[in-house]
């Protein structure tokens, strides 16, 4: 019964999904039917009760604080700056500037530790430049949509926090143990924007004229700006000073404080920057609270359960377990958030994976990694909502230009398989 009902919640989410209602709506639709399918609770009672505790939490405070931050950098003069400083250094790469989407992701990953804040305001940032200048929409697109997955992957990462509890683990070294495979993404994507554009020459804006060093470090003088603003957030969560959300109110202070002295950012750029970023956080946090109370629905029908116990019953070797677990979540992703996916599955999973003789710290960030791939994933990847919101475009498109970058991500998955220091030696140096 419980399959059947699975696998008809997972029909009905196709179908209300293509039907053009909102995302976040659609979920909820989902987890009512299953809640009155499975539970005797008032559905209205269960779903207040858990939608509020999604969008309550102080963490996610952080989110439409970076948002506002993207939304100031985007209306002034300050993003156009940064690009100027940036065209020189790119010049001769294979792809220009598409490589500011993965090094604007990658370091902003190190602030947000969340994928959609990451999605959300460097996006905000750099596709509109990268349009202007006539940088193709499908590769900038992918491209944003698989580096932003990092926020989940380079600490400090909320998901890791919430698998070290559950598996009993180090949180230090599972961080540690995140920052070569978080590295090693961002080079794969970077990569892959060297080759492509090697074989599209064609469709990459020709290269600026050539600077001598001293003039690309004159006009590297763009980027302290945005740097200064980079360092204070960094700066201000890595030393203890602020935490996540406060070291984001900063980044707001700061982007405005520049703005001022730069006399860029005029009273309707700022009412329009402020109402923009609450349309794309609202948008975000509907799909959050969707997908909360299609979590609670899920558990209650025990699939989470069901398939982890079915998949540790198969006595697998660790290769062949390490796929099925791969295709596993990607299932889930379909359905759950990454770290509901981490508290309903890892109880049950543990045991065969340590039977399987796979160590957990390296477990961890393949769940992590994972849990990325998922974000790109359609349906109901998150990432890919986000960008809808940013670009317009539809989730179709969005899954087809993210493709390359999924399947680089399921590469990673491979490589450290294969090659597990990647993972480990750093936690055991520490």
């Amino acid at each position: 019964m419980d399959v059947v009902l699975a696998f008809g919640l997972v029909v009905l989410l196709f179908v209300i999904l293509g039907s053009g209602v909102w995302i976040g709506l659609s979920l909820l639709a989902v987890g009512m039917i299953a809640m009155e399918f499975v539970s005797s609770r008032p559905v209205g009672d269960a779903m207040v009760l858990t939608i509020w505790g999604a969008t309550s939490s102080w963490t996610l405070t952080a989110l439409p604080l970076f948002l506002w931050m993207g939304e100031i950098l985007f209306r002034t003069r300050l993003t156009q700056n940064m690009f100027k400083g940036l065209a020189p250094w790119f010049n001769h790469l294979p792809g220009r500037l598409l490589h500011v989407n993965v090094i604007g992701c990658t370091i902003f990953a190190a602030i947000s530790g969340s994928s959609a804040a990451t999605c959300a305001t460097i996006g905000r940032i750099s596709l509109p430049e990268l349009r202007q200048r006539g940088y193709p929409e499908l590769l900038a697109v992918g491209t944003l949509a698989g580096a932003a997955t990092l926020g989940l992957l380079i600490p400090p990462s909320i998901i890791m926090i919430v698998y070290g509890v559950a598996a009993d683990v180090s949180i230090a070294k599972l961080f540690a143990a995140g920052v070569v495979p978080g590295l090693l993404l961002a080079g794969l994507f970077m990569g892959y924007i060297v080759v492509w554009s090697l074989f599209n020459k064609d469709k990459v804006p020709a290269a600026d004229a050539d600077m001598k060093l001293v003039q690309k470090l004159c006009a590297a003088r763009h980027l302290i700006p945005v740097v200064a603003l980079i360092g204070l957030v960094l700066g201000s969560i890595y030393s203890g000073v602020a935490t996540a959300t406060e070291a984001a109110a900063l980044g707001v202070l700061g982007a405005l404080a520049l703005s001022g002295i730069e006399r860029s950012l005029s009273w309707k750029s700022f009412s329009e920057g402020l109402a923009a970023a609450c349309r794309v956080y609202c948008m975000i946090g509907l799909i959050l609270a969707g997908a909360a109370f299609l979590t609670l629905a899920m558990g209650f029908v025990g699939l989470p359960r069901h398939l982890a116990e079915f998949i540790g019953a198969l006595g697998l070797s660790p290769l062949v377990l390490v796929l099925c677990l791969t295709v596993f979540f990607l299932v889930l992703g379909c359905f759950l958030d990454g770290i509901s996916m981490v508290v309903l599955t890892i109880g049950v999973l543990l045991p065969t994976v340590q039977a399987a003789g796979l160590d957990l710290i390296w477990f961890g960030i393949f769940v992590v990694l994972v849990v990325e791939v998922a974000q790109i994933t359609p349906p109901v990847g998150l990432n890919l909502f986000v960008l809808q919101g940013l670009t317009g475009h539809q989730i179709v498109y969005l899954a087809r230009a993210a493709l390359p970058m999924f399947l680089l991500m399921l590469g990673a998955v491979l490589i450290i398989f294969f090659f597990p220091e990647l993972v480990l030696w750093l936690p055991r140096n520490m």
